[in-house]
């Protein structure tokens, strides 16, 4: 059994057990959250796809950690003429794992 749910304006298939990273959520580590935007749930033998969503579906999950993921360096130089600019930036997560898929 696995669902298609949406947050941070990105789509994650996820199934129980999954542990998946997300864009930010704000939450503290050891608290529940339910996902309630549920876009498709397959149960085996059937495929329910919502229109846009999926009335009733909602996707249980527990905060692992939030953090932050390894530095990016951006770096602009123009040649011959000096210009040269560094600049690092770190992406804010959040690990959930998924506790339950209801229907």
């Amino acid at each position: 059994m696995y669902a298609i749910f949406e947050t941070g304006g990105k789509q994650y298939k996820v199934s129980e057990g999954d542990v998946i990273t997300v864009e930010k959520l704000g939450l503290e580590a050891g608290t529940n959250h339910v996902f309630e935007n549920v876009l498709a749930l397959n149960s085996g033998n059937e495929i329910k796809v919502g229109a846009p969503l999926i009335a009733g579906a909602k996707i249980e999950a527990s905060v692992v950690e939030e953090g932050k993921h390894k530095k990016v360096i951006v770096f602009k130089y123009k040649p011959k003429k000096g210009y040269r600019r560094k600049k690092g930036h770190r992406q804010p997560f959040t690990k959930l794992k998924i506790d339950k898929i209801v229907q």
